[in-house]
């Protein structure tokens, strides 16, 4: 998935926890948020940056707990972020993995379309 493609995903689904997101899409979405908040800094906005934040809370969390069914797990281990510094850096460690290949629980592989549509060689 591309880096536009990601963030117009992350906005369409803004209150979609349904199927899956992968590494690419999840990821873009963070570099977005990232180079949103770097600019709003830069330009001392902080009410700016605020409100900005409150605007992409709930495609954050959705396109976490996408990415979670990625894996094969429930969304509710979101809840893991209550714990400092474990429950970071056991989403990190999540976040990064692949998802699991083909169909899961919570749908289709989200990357099962570059597959088929490649050729090997």
């Amino acid at each position: 998935m591309e880096f536009m493609e990601a963030v117009k995903h992350c906005f369409n689904n803004y209150f979609n926890v349904q199927g899956r997101a992968s590494r690419s899409e999840y990821w873009w979405f963070f570099l977005f948020n990232c180079l949103v908040h770097l600019v709003l800094g830069l330009l001392s906005l902080g009410t700016l940056n605020a409100i900005y934040e409150l605007f992409v809370l709930a495609p954050q969390i959705t396109v976490s707990v996408r990415r979670h069914h990625d894996g094969n797990r429930s969304g509710w281990w979101l809840l893991l972020y209550i714990i400092p510094l474990i429950g970071f850096l056991v989403h990190l460690y999540w976040f990064i993995q692949k998802g699991t290949d083909g169909p899961n629980s919570f749908g289709e592989d989200p990357l099962r379309a570059t597959y088929e549509g490649s050729s090997s060689f």
